[in-house]
């Protein structure tokens, strides 16, 4: 019986004990080691930060301007819709009153028990009477069949109304719907361009305000203009720029000049047309409104609010464009500089033409 028992285990003890526990115990280091780092966000260089909190406030500057045509066109439709209902409005009232009418002429035949006009003659005791009354009576008759006309072309209208009410409110929900997606796009941006400077420390983050503070950084859009070209022909077209200052070449670009100075300090906000704060976008339009020029509200819309100009064809009041995309705005100012609304944290402010992917210019007024 004895050579069919089971062996008995005997746990480890003394050195081998433990050997397994320190093996078990690298090994859990180990793994934990390789867990952390796989998820450990790699630590950026203020340089990096900087590099990347830039692209997402271009980014969501894109969104912005998309955000204003989407709020500019329910803007529109809106109005559209709201003046369609007052016209069926007012056409309902026109039908009730032409209705109302109606009822009247129906309630005077019922009274006069609606005999036949031949009857009514051989009971009369002054035919001569009646005869007037019937010929008043035909031309009321022509009256009613006037306003059943109108009726049914008051009707007709109503329901046109109502189609065209129904299509401008899809519409409108369509554009409120591409609004809410462009807000949240532009949410988004600034939430991440937040965390990153978040890391920054507190020395780091000083350097990197004093940057932003700083009036730009000469030839930065060097490498990436669309409307100049690249190269030689980028170089000798910034060769032909005028510089120094230089008169307004009219009374409205100079208007439009003088208030953009006036909102020199104020805070960029996404989406804002002033008094107290601006996007870009928003800045110029209120700058030429001032002057007496209305300009559409994006800037890609902007662009094409005037006469296109080149870039050695500058003058003050112009509005230039940058990135590719049309996705930020300046006023011209003269010298190779603009007044311009450039991001958060960065307020309106004077800035030198080259800090951004130059795009094209156009002269408006």
């Amino acid at each position: 019986m004895a050579a069919h028992r089971k062996p008995r285990q005997f746990p480890l003890g003394g050195q081998a004990a433990r050997t397994a526990a320190t093996v078990a115990l690298a090994s859990a280091a180990t793994a934990t080691l390789f867990e952390g780092s796989g998820h450990a966000e790699p630590r950026l260089t203020p340089a990096q930060v900087k590099a990347e909190v830039d692209r997402l406030y271009q980014e969501a500057e894109v969104a912005t301007e998309k955000y204003n045509g989407a709020k500019e066109k329910a803007e529109v439709a809106r109005g559209a819709l709201d003046r369609l209902r007052d016209e069926a409005a007012r056409r309902t009232d026109r039908l009730n009153a032409g209705r109302a009418g109606l009822g009247s002429v129906a309630t005077a035949q019922y009274r006069s028990g609606g005999l036949d006009p031949a009857v009514q003659l051989a009971l009369t005791s002054d035919p001569e009477q009646y005869l007037e009354r019937a010929a008043i009576a035909e031309k009321a008759g022509e009256r009613q069949a006037a306003a059943l006309t109108s009726v049914r072309r008051e009707l007709a209208g109503i329901r046109q109304l109502r189609a065209e009410s129904t299509r401008r409110l899809a519409e409108l929900r369509g554009h409120e719907d591409d609004l809410r997606r462009q807000k949240s796009a532009v949410q988004s941006k600034l939430a991440e361009a937040r965390t990153l400077l978040a890391r920054l420390t507190a020395e780091e983050r000083a350097r990197y305000e004093a940057a932003v503070a700083g009036s730009g950084r000469a030839g930065a859009g060097a490498s990436g203009g669309t409307g100049s070209g690249t190269g030689a022909g980028v170089r000798a077209d910034r060769a032909s720029e005028p510089r120094g200052p230089i008169a307004a070449p009219n009374a409205r670009a100079a208007e439009a000049i003088s208030f953009a100075r006036a909102q020199i300090g104020k805070p960029y906000v996404w989406g804002a047309t002033g008094p107290s704060a601006y996007d870009c976008s928003g800045l110029t339009q209120a700058s030429w409104r001032a002057a007496g020029v209305s300009l559409p509200r994006t800037t890609y819309t902007q662009i094409n609010a005037g006469q296109r100009v080149s870039r050695s064809e500058l003058a003050p009041g112009d509005l230039v464009f940058f990135y590719s995309g049309i996705s930020h705005v300046g006023l011209y100012i003269g010298g190779g500089q603009m007044i311009h609304a450039p991001r958060p944290g960065a307020p309106v402010r004077v800035a030198p033409i080259d800090e951004m992917p130059f795009a094209g210019a156009t002269r408006v007024g």
